[in-house]
């Protein structure tokens, strides 16, 4: 299976969730993962349930900042471990005809100021220095979806996506070829970055 070429190296793992997720525990509370993690053990919570009812409950620390602490105590996701290569060759071992597009979209990322690439189990995301705005993800045996942050009408190539009330993530491109990531579609992706940015 093919590797990230060296120039698209900017990739990055889950790692950088996990720093994302210290910080903001720190900002939130003042204290780091440690502190919270010998906090937790010293009030006899056991398991990741406990965990997150406790912070909340007794401390009204929620959401992202929760995981920083979890991990730290009971372990990492073995997903979490795997490094970018390993990660987007277990996306499509068994849909190899699609790689190339993944790879096309990687490139056009690795090469693009202001772009970062981050891993995951299973899609890659993309994000700008401000937040997230497009969405890589092998979706059916025959294509890739770029989902998108998107202030653009459904039209042509871009469509609605089927979504939850809250989230941003409204328009999709379909993509079955490697061709189809054409010049229109890196000024789709363009665009979103730039809204994003």
């Amino acid at each position: 299976m093919p590797t990230i070429p060296e120039s698209q190296k900017k990739a990055s793992t889950w790692q950088s969730m996990v720093d994302s997720n210290k910080a903001l525990l720190k900002r939130k509370t003042g204290e780091d993962t440690a502190y919270w993690a010998g906090k937790a053990r010293a009030a006899g919570i056991r398991n990741d349930g406990e965990l997150r009812t406790w912070m909340r409950d007794s401390f009204g620390v929620t959401g992202y900042a929760q995981y920083a602490v979890s991990w730290e105590m009971f372990g990492y996701p073995e997903f979490m471990l795997r490094d970018a290569d390993e990660l987007i060759n277990g996306q499509y071992a068994n849909h190899p005809h699609l790689r190339p597009i993944a790879d096309a979209l990687l490139a056009w990322a690795s090469a693009t100021d202001g772009v970062e690439i981050q891993m995951r189990k299973g899609y890659v995301s993309l994000h700008s220095a401000r937040r997230k705005f497009a969405q890589v993800t092998r979706t059916t045996n025959t294509a890739v979806d770029v989902t998108l942050r998107l202030d653009a009408p459904a039209e042509s190539r871009i469509e609605t996506v089927k979504i939850r009330a809250d989230d941003p993530f409204t328009r999709r491109v379909r993509l079955t070829s490697v061709d189809q990531v054409d010049d229109e579609l890196l000024g789709i992706l363009a665009v979103a970055l730039k809204q994003n940015s």
